[in-house]
């Protein structure tokens, strides 16, 4: 059976939605999940739950990297905090994957610095699926490296590529190169390098997008560095926020806009299914020797139970595996 490791005390809502999400996620997968952290804030939140899946454990971690300390010195110095302690899971092979909604930098540093890097990659980045008006893509990196090289977005596109191939099902993903202009002389040296890099590589390179092409789905990977790709997560996540925010008032102003409101309401539940990023769980960082799947700080149940399910679908189609072939390949 697969094992995963989840971060118990990462999140805004942990440990109560952390467990939750858990626990619903051992009732529908056959996953053992172990969750990491203080146990007798752990064990409080399970004692809440009718029968408690038998594929569900907890394992004690005293400590907690909080969201303010620097990534490096809250991994070094706690080396008893949940992080830090489910990463070492998956170094002694007791866990396949690990899950955490906690800090980002500190889950990219421990799980960098215990597990490594795979062969013939440099950075690892984080990828995130996401919405288009033609199903589903894929952007790497939106925040692990923000000093990106052309080398590394080579990689990112490689990681990408595989990660749509495998997990999204497409066949020959198309790539796309985030930029600001089409053309390849757009854009700073560093980018034309990058340009020249991925179309010279065997991917189904097809040259510079620019930002409104993001959700055309005219491309199924988005490469870009890790500073672009976080500011494009961000401004997306708000602007969704605030739309619908406006949608709401706009249709209370009157009782027409609000008869309205009722007949399409079927309508507006689906569009919020489709664009509600706890469908996709998380974002796995692509690179490292191991599974690690990063779920946003605000996670809900419902996010924490997807992402255990992307952690085990991530190990059962041995993700990795192929990333490190594809690289192989192509030095």
């Amino acid at each position: 059976m697969i094992k995963v490791a989840v971060d118990g005390m990462g999140g805004d809502h942990a440990p109560r939605a952390v467990v939750d999400g858990a626990v619903r996620a051992a009732r529908e997968y056959d996953i053992e999940i172990i969750l990491v952290g203080h146990k007798d804030l752990l064990q409080k939140e399970l004692a809440r739950v009718p029968s408690p899946p038998l594929n569900l454990k907890v394992h004690h971690a005293e400590e907690v990297v909080d969201m303010a300390e620097p990534a490096t010195m809250g991994v070094r110095k706690k080396r008893d905090s949940s992080i830090r302690v489910a990463v070492d899971l998956v170094k002694r092979k007791e866990a396949d994957a690990i899950v955490s909604a906690g800090h980002t930098g500190a889950a990219v540093v421990a799980t960098t610095l215990s597990l490594g890097l795979l062969e013939g990659v440099a950075r690892p980045g984080i990828a995130i699926a996401y919405p288009t008006l033609n199903g589903s893509s894929v952007i790497i990196d939106i925040g692990a490296n923000i000093d990106a090289k052309p080398e590394h977005l080579l990689q990112y596109a490689v990681m990408g590529s595989t990660f749509a191939n495998i997990i999204l099902h497409k066949k020959e993903p198309r790539v796309g190169l985030l930029n600001i202009g089409e053309e390849e002389s757009k854009g700073p040296d560093f980018m034309k390098e990058t340009h020249r890099l991925i179309e010279e590589s065997p991917l189904n390179f097809m040259g510079n997008i620019e930002g409104k092409d993001i959700f055309s789905g005219d491309v199924d990977v988005v490469v870009c560095d890790g500073f672009v790709g976080n500011i494009v997560l961000k401004v997306t996540e708000s602007l969704a926020e605030s739309t619908n925010i406006l949608l709401r008032r706009e249709l209370k102003q009157s009782v027409l806009s609000m008869m309205g409101a009722m007949l399409i309401k079927p309508t507006l539940s689906r569009l919020k299914r489709r664009l509600d990023y706890t469908e996709f769980g998380g974002a796995p960082l692509l690179g490292v020797n191991g599974i690690c799947i990063i779920c946003h700080g605000s996670s809900s149940a419902k996010a924490i139970k997807n992402a255990i399910r992307v952690a085990g679908e991530f190990v059962k189609f041995n993700v990795n595996e192929k990333i490190q072939t594809i690289l192989s390949s192509k030095r």
